[in-house]
């Protein structure tokens, strides 16, 4: 058993898939239309046949509770992994992106935690 596919909630896909892409760098891998959404994920430039992430979007009533409510307690949605956390923060701040938690070392990780502009916090560690 492996891990193909897992999702996050998004607020819009387009700007998610803008977020995703343009700001974390990842590659848009399928876009498939399906009604007023789309099968839409993204995976890592260095792993194009890796771990596909679907932008999913919050058309469950559920979901949207469930979002909203871990931002509000601060709870990041998914982690991300990255190789430098303290060299990826400097290059997103100035792409302008906000973060609710720097760079902050936590035993043998580092941790931060940015807001994905789709209403999800998102945890990136280096290990």
């Amino acid at each position: 058993m492996n891990i193909k596919v897992t999702s996050v909630m998004v607020t819009d896909q387009a700007r998610a898939l803008q977020f995703y892409t343009e700001v974390l760098g990842f590659v848009k891998k399928t876009d498939i239309p399906l009604g007023e959404h789309s099968w839409l994920t993204v995976v890592a430039p260095d792993e194009r046949d890796g771990v596909e992430l679907l932008l999913e979007p919050l058309g469950f009533a559920p979901a949207r509770t469930y979002q909203q409510a871990l931002f509000e307690a601060g709870i990041p949605l998914a982690t991300f992994n990255v190789a430098d956390v303290q060299r990826e923060y400097e290059r997103l701040l100035a792409l302008g992106v906000r973060f609710s938690m720097p760079p902050t070392p936590m035993g043998a990780v580092t941790l931060a935690v940015l807001d994905d502009t789709c209403g999800n916090y998102i945890q990136l560690v280096q290990v």
